[in-house]
Formats: C-alpha cells, structure tokens, sequence
C-alpha cells in the first residue's frame, strides 16, 4: 500500500514531471515498478516517467472516488 505522500508523489509524476526534485518517495516508486527513470538526450539528469503500472494505479484509484 502507497502512503499519501507516493500516491501524491506519482501524480506529479504523471502530470509534471519536470516538477518532480530529489524526493524520498521516489525509491519507493521506482522499487514497485510505478516509475522509471529516463536518461534524457542531452546532459541532464534523468527524468521520472510513470509506467503502466503506476498508470493503472490511478486509474483504479479514480474510480473509488
């Protein structure tokens, strides 16, 4: 079960990922398969996306409401 701070932390994920800095709740994210990492083309540092599991994830979570 993801606590409120990942569940929030996997939204902005999803809608502003450009948004996302060193946050703790990312290791727990990328461990459950609900994020992935993406090296960006340039030099940068590498950039949250989320999966399909984490996609289904909301997805169920926005059917309980």
């Amino acid at each position: 079960m993801l606590s409120p701070h990942e569940l929030a932390t996997l939204m902005l994920v999803k809608d502003a990922p450009d948004q996302i800095v060193d946050r703790a709740e990312l290791c727990t994210l990328l461990e459950r398969h609900l994020i992935a990492l993406e090296q960006p083309e340039d030099i940068g540092l590498p950039r949250p996306r989320i999966t399909e599991n984490g996609n289904s994830l909301l997805k169920a979570c926005s059917r309980l409401r």
